[in-house]
């Protein structure tokens, strides 16, 4: 996701490549966002952060309290720090940072093509400048939502953070039914590609609701309706919000457990 934020800042020319500077425990990694993108890379959080204006955070959960302690002390007063870390509580990275002005975000991985949303909320430390910095780093993804709780957050790593492999298991699947009745996998794919992207093009731009929509194409009685019989009989409402109640919970307890560190 950090090499979504840099592509994207750099193919749209908000920000000068030489104006990055990005730390990596990995000297491949170092090495090959470097390579792409002309950014400088450190293999210190400490010196990467010390003179920047826009600190991202975009780590694991489980690396976050590691990467708050090289931070601490080192980020310049006036500084916004931004964070992508699923799970990871604005209270926390206040205390751990030592820093007032923080963002608190989740894009999601269509980010990678500027295709992503990403749902934010800012600290009363945030001034309207740094908002508006922070809206552009994001707008650099995809769409954004701001909100005024925090408690959206976990919500939105649920919906949207974790929704895209939702997604791309349901397109397996849906593959994985047209190879099982004799289509070629290539052909497949394509149908299933395109049969998504259109219905998502064609929700957005009918204005209509989901329910209805899916009316449409369900003739009574026909192949449609009796898909959707077996799906419904199989509990496929019941197991997607159970799927994305499950994430909802783990990004709650991320929090957690970073307040019992």
């Amino acid at each position: 996701m950090a090499e979504a934020m840099i592509r994207g800042l750099v193919d749209q020319d908000a920000i000068a490549p030489d104006r990055i500077t990005v730390s990596d425990p990995v000297p491949e990694r170092r090495d090959t966002l470097s390579n792409s993108y002309g950014v400088g890379a450190l293999d210190d959080n400490g010196s990467a952060v010390s003179s920047a204006n826009v600190v991202v955070l975009a780590v694991k959960p489980q690396s976050l309290s590691q990467v708050l302690s090289d931070v601490n002390g080192r980020i310049p007063t006036g500084a916004l720090v931004l964070s992508i870390v699923a799970g990871g509580t604005i209270e926390r990275i206040v205390r751990g940072a030592g820093h007032a002005a923080v963002v608190r975000s989740m894009p999601n991985t269509p980010a990678q093509i500027q295709q992503g949303i990403t749902v934010w909320t800012a600290t009363a430390g945030v001034t309207s400048d740094q908002e508006a910095e922070a809206r552009a780093i994001l707008q650099s993804l995809g769409k954004d939502i701001r909100v005024d709780d925090e408690q959206y957050l976990d919500m939105a790593t649920a919906l949207s953070g974790s929704g895209p492999g939702y997604i791309f298991l349901f397109m397996e699947a849906m593959v994985d039914a047209g190879v099982h009745m004799g289509f070629p996998r290539r052909i497949a794919e394509e149908l299933v590609l395109q049969t998504i992207r259109g219905a998502v093009d064609y929700a957005e731009q009918s204005g209509k609701h989901v329910a209805e929509l899916r009316n449409q194409v369900t003739s009574p009685g026909g192949t449609t309706a009796a898909a959707l019989y077996r799906m419904e009989k199989g509990g496929i409402r019941t197991v997607i919000s159970r799927g994305i109640w499950a994430a909802y919970e783990r990004s709650v307890e991320f929090g957690r457990q970073e307040a019992d560190d």
